[in-house]
């Protein structure tokens, strides 16, 4: 079990590595991995059951003894990131799919892997887990009504079904995964070291099976996609670091609410995209998965320049986060 703790340990470092590998392989060989497709609404439930086993009450805790901080988080969250998303498509004129599948990654929740992130920055780790576990219990009825709202002069959305989707691909996995913890602890807390490797494969095959299926028109408009991309990241980390610092929060508090609204669940994204609109509307998750994590660890990196102040709460480990 040590071994399997090492190598996901090992997995789950060089994350970003594995899925631009893995993009490429699927780019220049897409044979090989179309086969995922059918497979990446099954493959993001293992995520959030794996997630759900690592969520304790501790997790939530941080909501009532700051439920200010954690609310500007939260609407940083909902607010910045899709409304950047559409700006962005409308400024570019985007095609149909494409301005979709960007404002649908835009409306989609936190994901795990800005908790880690915080981690390296030395942020509040606490109160990033806090965020990305409200904005995730959130996002069946946020994200779908955002993405209603926002995308509907694109292509015709239907906010029940994609609520529906979301319960079931999000939420019932993370309380099955909370159940299995609650009745078998023991087992569970042997398992949960394994669990960054099993989220990194999954995200990997996600990402692998949305470029294999798109790889032709990745091919034209790739690079477009790919700027869009970096644009919506790079503007959500630089306004969640504004929002914290105007709501007169402390760095720590600042960092982790520069990576909580600029790093999303690209994994939903992908697979609310492929369920509900194309494969070509999950593209721009695919290529948000593998591009933050390329500037997250960038972004943690500046972050440990700057030194934490005495409002700031000292950083905690954040556990065995799943990677999206």
């Amino acid at each position: 079990m040590q071994a399997i703790a090492r190598l996901s340990r090992f997995v789950g470092n060089t994350f970003a590595i594995w899925v631009l590998l893995f993009a490429i392989l699927a780019f220049f060989a897409p044979e090989q991995f179309t086969w995922i497709v059918p497979y990446i609404v099954p493959l993001l439930g293992i995520i959030m059951f794996g997630m759900g086993l690592t969520l304790s009450k501790k997790d939530f805790s941080e909501v009532f003894k700051r439920p200010v901080t954690v609310l500007i988080g939260v609407l940083g969250q909902f607010i910045i990131m899709p409304s950047l998303a559409w700006i962005l498509c409308q400024a570019l004129n985007l095609p149909p799919e494409i301005a979709v599948g960007v404002i649908l990654v835009g409306c989609c929740p936190g994901g795990t892997a800005s908790n880690v992130m915080t981690f390296l920055a030395r942020g509040d780790v606490a109160l990033s887990v806090a965020i990305t576990s409200v904005t995730t219990l959130l996002a069946p009825v946020v994200t779908p009504a955002l993405i209603y709202l926002l995308a509907s002069q694109w292509l015709e959305v239907s906010a029940a079904a994609m609520f529906w989707s979301i319960v079931q691909v999000v939420i019932l996995p993370i309380v099955l995964g909370l159940i299995a913890q609650a009745l078998l602890r023991d087992k569970v807390e042997g398992c949960v070291n394994a669990l960054p490797l099993v989220s990194v494969v999954a995200i990997v095959a996600i990402v692998a099976a949305v470029v294999a299926a798109n790889q032709a028109r990745i091919a034209t408009t790739g690079l477009l996609i790919f700027a869009v991309v970096v644009l919506h990241n790079g503007l959500g980390l630089l306004l969640g670091y504004w929002l914290a610092k105007l709501a007169g929060l402390g760095v720590a508090q600042r960092k982790t609410l520069s990576i909580e609204v600029g790093m999303q669940n690209s994994g939903l994204g992908a697979a609310l995209a492929t369920a509900h609109f194309s494969p070509l509307a999950a593209v721009p998750s695919a290529i948000f998965s593998v591009w933050h994590n390329i500037s997250g660890p960038i972004i943690a990196t500046l972050f440990q320049r700057f030194k934490n102040d005495d409002k700031d709460v000292a950083p905690t480990s954040p556990g065995t986060a799943a990677t999206e």
